[in-house]
């Protein structure tokens, strides 16, 4: 199969794939300093991310909707020998702007540990292949690098997603490699010195079940940055229909948001069972147990464009997001149901702009 044929199958481009032309038009436009194996300067990286046009007309597009020094605090930490972690509550883009720093930065952002309760230490370290390890004994041929370590001898970014979902004494691993910039190899009497370049970003957040806190020794070799919720309606909404507009392409959906109507009324909804009250401040309303984020309004949307598309004239109304709406609201069947039955009978219904919307969810039972 050729590049070209592999380029237009493939479900999602990794960042430096999908954007390689700006990528480009950055680099060669770039003049100011670089750090040390930087792809891009801190100028540059921050443009990437929050979009711009250069001084020959390219345009860049906005990776990310937030505060510009939000996103320059996080560059600027990448270009001390201080570790980046991004906060905050699922669906605010932390692995989104993680990837993006590690394609504008390295040119690549695969060099990724993916976190779970399942995260053994040789993920953060190194592992053996053990047919080699049985042969000729603990040799480097028989080591097998983990992402981190592999980072390390480049001095490239690595990616360490969800952190507080790997286990305490896993995620400590990391303590020496941030404090000290090696990794002792005792097996070998050897170790792995970080090369210039080398720094981690992590993601993790402490809303969901299942997450584990990061001892103090592990906080302090980070520098925080929180990624918040969208502050405004129109910014999230802004975020949801460019993210629906991407994805609709990959998936090779017909264009189906002839609107704003239906984003704006589902990231409105979710807005106020979020912050239990609405949008007018008049009426208090029950929050249900899932975190409403962004991310969930996008895949509501997305799943909506799906069965206009298929299922219907291509044009995205009320019943089309009406069963992706309930089925993210109500995750536990008991609890959120009498809350999004509460919110349909005492908010939606009240609205008349909203009687189709109100009619959809209610035959959904």
């Amino acid at each position: 199969m050729s590049e070209s044929t592999t380029a237009t199958t493939v479900l999602r481009a990794h960042a430096e794939d999908a954007y390689a032309a700006e990528l480009g038009a950055l680099e060669a436009t770039d003049d100011r300093p670089r750090p040390p194996r930087w792809r891009l300067s801190p100028w540059a990286v921050t443009t990437y991310l929050l979009g711009g046009t250069l001084e020959d007309g390219t345009e860049i597009t906005p990776k990310y909707l937030g505060s510009r020094r939000l996103v320059e605090v996080a560059v600027a930490s990448l270009a001390t020998d201080r570790a980046l972690l991004l906060l905050g509550v699922p669906g605010t883009a932390k692995t989104w702007v993680s990837e993006h720093l590690a394609a504008a930065i390295s040119g690549s952002s695969t060099l990724v540990v993916q976190g779970t309760a399942g995260t053994p230490e040789e993920s953060l370290r190194y592992g053996w292949n053990y047919a080699r390890l049985l042969a000729e004994g603990p040799t480097r041929a028989a080591l097998v690098p983990s992402p981190v370590m592999r980072a390390m001898e480049t001095g490239t970014l690595v990616r360490v997603e969800e952190l507080t979902r790997i286990p305490a004494d896993v995620q400590d691993a990391l303590i020496t490699i941030l404090s000290e910039k090696h990794l002792p190899i005792p097996e070998l009497d050897s170790e792995v010195q970080a090369q210039q370049g080398f720094n981690v970003i992590a993601t993790a957040n402490n809303r969901d079940k299942g997450v584990n806190d990061l001892s103090s020794a592990l906080k302090r070799r980070f520098n925080t940055v929180v990624l918040p919720l969208p502050d405004s309606l129109e910014q999230e909404v802004e975020i949801v229909r460019s993210r629906v507009d991407s994805l609709g392409k990959s998936l090779e959906l017909p264009p189906g948001l002839e609107s704003l109507a239906e984003i704006e009324r589902v990231v409105t909804i979710f807005r106020e069972l979020r912050s239990g009250v609405t949008a007018d401040q008049r009426t208090t309303v029950k929050s249900p147990s899932s975190t409403l984020s962004t991310a969930e309004a996008i895949s509501v949307m997305t799943n909506g464009l799906s069965l206009a598309a298929h299922f219907g004239d291509g044009v995205v109304r009320a019943d089309d997001v009406a069963a992706g709406l309930v089925g993210a609201i109500v995750k536990e069947p008991v609890q959120d149901r009498i809350v999004w039955q509460e919110y349909l009978e005492t908010v939606v219904k009240d609205r008349s702009e909203w009687t189709d919307l109100y009619r959809a969810c209610r035959e959904l039972g």
